[in-house]
């Protein structure tokens, strides 16, 4: 029997459901990239806030392409079960705060007429680092940003919005960004000056782009943890997740509108989220990619196997204490030590088996605010981080195709690089003023010597 509305009253007691009236609340948010991540942690802190008290908060979940997330959902009304793993065992939930799903190329007017609704307040995006489509050196790439992307969206949105004197909209960023929100506005506004010059003033006057931090650990679903959720259930869920009980949203108290109380079921709300966005990005995120490509080098195939692995520990723990906790301004009250304790324990996890290669994906996109910025903020003081530097030995060994298929928006720039440059030229082809991977990060000769002879 499938999960749908019709079918909670066969789901067992013990098993929490949606508690409050689903059919009597609206859609207020709009949030495209409706994956795992998103059904684990915001969309579950918005079913949290609808449970406690009133208010039309039902997201619309959007796919820009694929229709497998559409196609799990729509069957079962929008609903699925969020289990969280740990060695204690299973404890399962049914989140009702996802209203449909809809895939944006397929049902354009839908998803405009959504985005232009009055009642919409909110816009936010777990569409992972490429989907901001940004060039190298984080200007907006209008080859595809002009192809399938929200500017476009959003765009039409905001037109109709200001032509019918509706008030403006909260974009917010869930994504591994720093200063996501920062980002956003500044390529959304970058997007209007080439398409729509006249809406320029109209979104920076009436909309706000808060950023946020997020933080839980959420790996692919797979065909075993449907079959033991049914189990569990006695209902079929083909949209489920899985995740560990740790989770954490830090959201910066800026929006144009009305919004959810997430504040009074975890999440924290403040006029600074950097500090915690760093700390991720650098501590949970940078280690989380070593583990990656130097576990996958190893044969390792997920997280809690990797960080059992004595020399990858020991490598995880230098990158997090020595070279990106130290590289940090700490807001107060952060204990960057106990969190890089709390991080380890959560890699340990033995119930989560969080694939090493799902991890690895979109590197290009992820290692410059997870390990460059470590990189230039400790050359900065005179200090190297060799741990990070092995790191990107392994990524470079990855994106040869070491681990097989590359699974990375450059994917065939990064190939043809290393064909011109091979092992001895590829780290200064990548990381050197000019490259393809320029920061603010400058490799000193030993640097390069110390990648190239990992690889």
């Amino acid at each position: 029997m499938r999960l749908s509305d019709a079918n909670l009253a066969h789901l067992p007691v013990t098993v929490t459901q949606p508690a409050y009236d689903r059919s009597a609340r609206g859609i207020g948010i709009v949030h495209f990239g409706i994956g795992a991540f998103h059904r684990a942690h915001q969309a579950a802190y918005t079913d949290d806030a609808m449970a406690a008290e009133s208010g039309d908060w039902r997201i619309l979940g959007v796919s820009l392409r694929s229709g497998n997330v559409r196609d799990q959902m729509r069957p079962q009304d929008g609903l699925y079960a969020l289990v969280e793993q740990s060695a204690d065992g299973s404890k399962v939930r049914f989140i009702g705060s996802v209203a449909d799903v809809i895939v944006a190329a397929e049902e354009r007017d839908r998803l405009i007429a959504a985005l232009a609704n009055p009642t919409t307040h909110i816009v936010s995006f777990t569409i992972t680092e490429k989907g901001y489509c940004r060039a190298p050196d984080g200007a907006i790439d209008f080859d595809v940003a002009d192809n399938i992307s929200v500017y476009a969206y959003l765009a039409e949105a905001f037109r109709r919005r200001r032509e019918a004197g509706s008030p403006g909209l909260t974009l917010m960023s869930c994504d591994n960004l720093a200063g996501n929100g920062a980002q956003l506005k500044r390529l959304m506004i970058a997007y209007l000056h080439r398409h729509a010059p006249e809406l320029v003033s109209w979104f920076e006057e009436k909309c706000a782009c808060p950023s946020t931090m997020v933080d839980r650990i959420v790996p692919a679903t797979t065909e075993a943890d449907r079959t033991r959720t049914e189990a569990l259930t006695g209902l079929r869920d083909d949209a489920m997740v899985v995740t560990e009980p740790f989770s954490q949203w830090v959201i910066e108290d800026n929006f144009a509108g009305p919004r959810p109380a997430w504040e009074k079921h975890g999440a924290l709300m403040t006029s600074n989220v950097h500090a915690y966005e760093e700390a991720k990005l650098r501590l949970l995120n940078g280690a989380h990619s070593a583990l990656a490509y130097l576990g996958l080098k190893r044969g390792h195939e997920f997280v809690h196997q990797a960080i059992a692995d004595p020399e990858l520990a020991a490598l995880a723990n230098t990158l997090m204490r020595d070279e990106a906790a130290t590289s940090l301004e700490h807001a107060p009250g952060q204990d960057l030590n106990a969190y890089a304790d709390a991080l380890i324990a959560r890699f340990r996890n033995p119930a989560l088996n969080h694939r090493l290669i799902q991890i690895a994906m979109d590197g290009s996109q992820k290692i410059p605010q997870r390990w460059l910025a470590t990189l230039a903020s400790q050359q900065a003081k005179g200090k190297r981080c060799p741990s990070i530097l092995t790191a990107i030995s392994g990524w470079l060994c990855h994106i040869r195709g070491d681990n097989g298929f590359v699974d990375d928006p450059l994917a065939e720039i990064l190939k043809a690089t290393w064909s011109q440059a091979g092992a001895h030229g590829i780290s200064a082809a990548l990381f050197t003023a000019g490259g393809i991977m320029g920061s603010n990060w400058t490799p000193s000769e030993a640097d390069l010597l110390e990648i190239e002879r990992q690889l």
